[in-house]
């Protein structure tokens, strides 16, 4: 009995005190809920290809819980902005609580067809708000988009859905072989890409056998991941960029990146595939172009004795998340060259080759993970699935160059003694420091002026921010006016550097002539 009177008298005393707690009451929003901003910005995107997801914060800094009786976005279910408000996704919500002293996320996610909104333009700034309740109680806050139109190139699908795959000659027998490389072969009149749209490439833009791709000064090329450019035998690529007079803006530059145009994705490793310069192609030439954020920035295969296999002159290749160029048993002319932050070597030449570097800067300040390679790496031998070696020979000459970076050593030489292992570096700046002599032999005896001439060892490049890919070198580089005259036909070999400074007269090391760097 004891027992029962006990239930029944705290089963009253809960139902007393339940019906007498004003926490769960929501009071209708008075129109003073605070924003963590007033305008969202989604910044910019192509047309049709969906942005990044980003949020809004709502707070309701009252002591009272709060129901917010519509939230919409002003345009409704027309709008291109999605929305996702408690976990559910729409475009209009009612009656959305809110507890006293508490916040919310609101997300945002918009895919534009540029097409609907403008006919005449190449881009078009789309808005619309969110409208927090009505009348007097009104709150609203802006979202903005700057969307831009472009050419996209990208493989067809069959009616399963399969994506197209390409079929060229990787065996050199002289017939295509069937490949599961998704992308296509451009068609005659995609092979000139000029500055009037951006490029956007799904899978690899293929050029076919005895046909050359040509970007035009100022041209903007955009890869989706795993995308690239494949250039087949005897094919060719020309880039033909200019010196641009704004080097925030680089308005006469090619630049070639991935398809995110959003901030966050300005210099994330990675994004997209490689310029391929398979084996056989041929007169491939890259000036004045920045290549920014690939798995490999130009990868060139083959044809080591064709002086024209890769000539690549005023150029960048940042951000490479395994290496800014990869050679294998290929031939490269380099001038004026830039490369920085690769997540393995900057330039690795293997299986031998035939490698020319003048007045280049191949550094690697990499901070995003361990790199077990150097700025520069050579070999002259491939290894197959047993681990035999295939020798092969190499020919790599450096000359006023600085190879630097966040390391030490920024050079290894890997040498099979089955073929010439032909190798080096007059007049550059080098960080190597053995102090636990980890590399004996005579490949780095770096008092063999055979091997390397008139070189400086561990001298403070001064780079102006290396970490941010800003390679130029102010007053107290070690590089400074060490282009002598006994080695002044390096400098007349390419007179001016990469900004179009003159370097006849005092020329200093790599792709810059120094400067003197401005106080912040």
């Amino acid at each position: 009995m004891k027992k029962i009177l006990y239930f029944v008298f705290t089963l009253f005393v809960l139902v007393f005190w339940s019906s007498c707690r004003e926490d769960f009451d929501f009071s209708p929003s008075t129109g003073n809920l605070e924003f963590s901003k007033d305008t969202v910005y989604l910044d910019t995107v192509f047309t049709n290809i969906g942005s990044s997801t980003y949020n809004l914060k709502v707070y309701n800094r009252s002591n009272d819980d709060i129901v917010i009786p519509t939230l919409r976005l002003g345009q409704g279910e027309a709008s291109n902005y999605r929305l996702n408000v408690d976990g559910m996704a729409g475009k209009e919500f009612q009656n959305i609580e809110l507890l006293a002293k508490d916040s919310m996320y609101v997300f945002i996610e918009t895919t534009i067809d540029i097409e609907a909104l403008a006919a005449s333009d190449n881009q078009f700034l789309y808005t619309d708000v969110i409208e927090f309740d009505s009348g007097s109680n009104y709150q609203k806050v802006d979202l903005v988009t700057l969307v831009k139109d472009a050419v996209f190139i990208y493989p067809s699908k069959d009616a399963n859905g399969v994506i197209e795959t390409l079929a060229f000659d990787v065996d050199g027998d002289g017939t295509p072989d069937q490949t599961e490389i998704q992308g296509r072969f451009l068609e005659n009149d995609e092979l000139t890409f000029t500055n009037e749209k951006p490029y956007v490439i799904y899978g690899y833009a293929a050029v076919n056998e005895g046909e050359t791709l040509t970007m035009e000064a100022g041209a903007r090329v955009h890869f989706h991941a795993n995308s690239g450019l494949l250039i087949t035998n005897t094919a060719s690529l020309q880039i033909n960029g200019a010196l641009s007079t704004d080097q925030d803006i680089l308005e006469n530059e090619v630049i070639i990146q991935g398809d995110r145009l959003e901030p966050l994705y300005e210099d994330i490793p990675g994004q997209w595939g490689t310029i391929w310069l398979y084996s056989g192609s041929t007169n491939n030439s890259i000036d004045f172009a920045t290549i920014k954020n690939a798995t490999v920035g130009v990868l060139t295969e083959g044809n080591q004795n064709d002086p024209n296999k890769l000539n690549i002159t005023n150029s960048k290749i940042y951000n490479s998340s395994n290496f800014g160029i990869l050679a294998r048993a290929s031939a490269i002319t380099g001038e004026n060259l830039v490369i920085n932050n690769s997540g393995q070597s900057s330039f690795a030449g293997t299986f031998g080759g035939t490698y020319n570097f003048t007045h280049c800067t191949i550094a690697n300040y990499w901070d995003s993970s361990f790199r077990q390679f150097p700025s520069v790496f050579l070999n002259n031998y491939l290894l197959d699935e047993n681990e035999n070696a295939t020798p092969n020979v190499l020919d790599a000459n450096f000359n006023n160059c600085i190879i630097y970076g966040n390391d030490n050593p920024e050079i290894i030489l890997d040498e099979n003694d089955g073929a010439d292992f032909g190798f080096k570096f007059t007049n550059c700046l080098i960080r190597f420091q053995d102090n636990n002599n980890n590399f004996p032999g005579d490949n780095y005896n770096l008092n063999n002026s055979e091997l390397y001439d008139n070189c400086i060892f561990n001298s403070d490049p001064d780079f102006k921010l290396p970490f941010e890919n800003d390679l130029r070198i102010g007053e107290d580089s070690g590089a400074n006016n060490l282009g002598n005259d006994l080695y002044d036909f390096f400098a007349a070999q390419v007179p001016v550097d990469i900004l179009n400074t003159n370097r006849t007269t005092s020329p200093d090391l790599g792709a810059y002539q120094h400067i003197i760097f401005e106080e912040d």
